[in-house]
């Protein structure tokens, strides 16, 4: 049998401990002797699958042959794809012309091809994840290598899989209607207008909540309350009178620590001057609104993560565990340009690492189908501008590219 079983990265799964890998090579036999038969299954087939989805290395093959044919628009039937095996110098390896007719000879019929493709799809999985569990135990024995960025490797090889696997297909535009109009019923009973995540603030006004999916960036010059504002919108969100219009909330501050947040959490909720507070000058009264107001915190479901200087890929394997455990509902980054991430280019300038970032930030977004509220700093652009100081989406301090991902 020939054992050659690439995985979607290229790299081959070891037998391991005498255990061939999970293959149903019957389904693969039957896949194949359908694409061959039927125009139709191979289309199916071709949306479905890729090469590393078949385990043996002769199906792989006449697999990419018919992949190449169908591309071209050339016809595809047993004499195309022989003739293709034949111009490669490939049909003997996969056993001539005889392997093709009896492919051909083991279908009765294609009806089944989308079920049998998508057991396939789960067995290839299944070598994908043997794989990287490979590599992470190989990282996890490197003396010299860091536990947290093992573990950060690990959840982004583990959450790439499973992109692969809740990979959304077309559908039909009246099947989209359907939904849409199920979703514009829902929203009509909701006397407030808010749609989004609210934030009981005037903002709620124009942007009907922060939606679902969506790279939010609140830009300003420093010193102009987009910290302030970033918490007033958190705390509001979190503690909602309406139970069910609570949203947990992640914020990862770069510039500020934990204990510096909650206490301007604290007194904005107690109204108490923060100056007094970090002066230790507050009245008995004013401590008591503190103490009330922390009471009214205590079991928010707010998260403060302030890891300094944090990467995009740490950024969002913890947001990936935060959903996970306790479904946060927004994540709000204190401030974008503080950021880092690691560029494969040595060339890369700041710009570029920014617009990985903001692409990084939407892609997460998009991935939690939560509302990503990035704080970011505007370029001095707009101090020497004249009397119109209004900021501009092109003020966006180090990328242009930011105004294309919000």
């Amino acid at each position: 049998m020939d054992e050659f079983q690439p995985t979607s990265n290229g790299s081959s799964v070891a037998h391991e401990g005498g255990r061939i890998p999970p293959q149903a090579t019957e389904v693969e036999e039957a896949v194949l002797g359908a694409m061959l038969l039927e125009h139709e299954a191979a289309t199916i087939a071709l949306e479905m699958l890729t090469k590393t989805s078949f385990y043996k290395q002769s199906h792989q093959i006449i697999f990419e042959a018919i992949q190449e044919l169908f591309e071209r628009e050339n016809p595809l039937d047993l004499l195309t794809v022989e003739t293709a095996l034949k111009d490669k110098g490939v049909l003997d390896q996969i056993g001539g012309v005889q392997a093709l007719n009896d492919l051909t000879r083991s279908v009765s019929s294609s009806a089944s091809i989308g079920y049998h493709a998508q057991i396939l799809t789960e067995k290839a999985l299944k070598r994908d994840l043997i794989l990287s569990c490979n590599d992470i135990i190989r990282d996890s024995y490197d003396q010299g290598s860091d536990a947290l960025d093992v573990l950060d490797e690990a959840e982004q090889r583990i959450f790439n899989l499973t992109n692969v696997k809740s990979r959304n297909s077309y559908q039909r535009v009246g099947d989209v209607v359907k939904e849409t109009l199920n979703y514009l019923e829902d929203l009509r009973g909701q006397s407030s207008g808010v749609t989004g995540v609210a934030t009981r603030l005037d903002v709620d006004q124009y942007t009907a909540g922060w939606q679902k999916g969506d790279l939010i960036i609140i830009a300003a010059r420093p010193s102009m309350g987009k910290t302030a504002f970033m918490l007033t919108a958190a705390k509001n969100s979190a503690t909602h009178p309406n139970a069910d219009a609570r949203t947990p909330v992640a914020i990862f501050s770069l510039e500020m620590s934990q204990r510096s947040l909650v206490q301007r959490l604290l007194t904005m909720e107690a109204r108490v001057d923060a100056q007094s507070a970090r002066r230790g000058t507050m009245s008995e009264e004013e401590f008591q609104r503190m103490i009330d107001a922390a009471s009214t915190l205590y079991e928010a479901p707010i998260f403060i993560d302030d890891t300094p200087a944090i990467s995009l890929m740490e950024l969002r394997s913890k947001a990936r565990r935060l959903k996970s455990d306790h479904n946060i509902g927004m994540i709000i980054v204190d401030y974008m340009q503080l950021m880092t991430v690691n560029l494969q280019s040595k060339q890369a300038n700041r710009e570029q690492e920014i617009a990985s970032i903001s692409r990084g930030l939407k892609t997460l977004a998009k991935d939690l189908d939560i509302p990503v509220i990035a704080l970011a700093q505007l370029s001095r652009a707009v101090e020497q501008r004249g009397t119109d100081k209004r900021p501009q989406l092109s003020d966006l301090r180090e990328s242009g590219s930011i105004e294309q991902d919000a």
